[in-house]
């Protein structure tokens, strides 16, 4: 009974996480966990790294 539990709560998790992920995407957040808090375009100064890849996805 005890594993079924902490499946079921690993399984929400995993879900609320990901759901936030589709909700962030869905209103135009370009980098999700950028500290500038959605402000961010794409090429922002900050440390999350957002820049970099745009540039990756640029040179391709």
């Amino acid at each position: 009974m005890d594993t079924v539990i902490a499946v079921i709560v690993i399984v929400a998790i995993v879900a609320l996480a990901a759901f936030y992920v589709y909700k962030a995407k869905k209103s135009g957040k370009k980098c999700i966990g950028c500290p500038d808090g959605g402000s961010c375009n794409g090429k922002c100064t900050c440390c999350c790294g957002c820049e970099e890849e745009t540039e990756e996805i640029v040179d391709r």
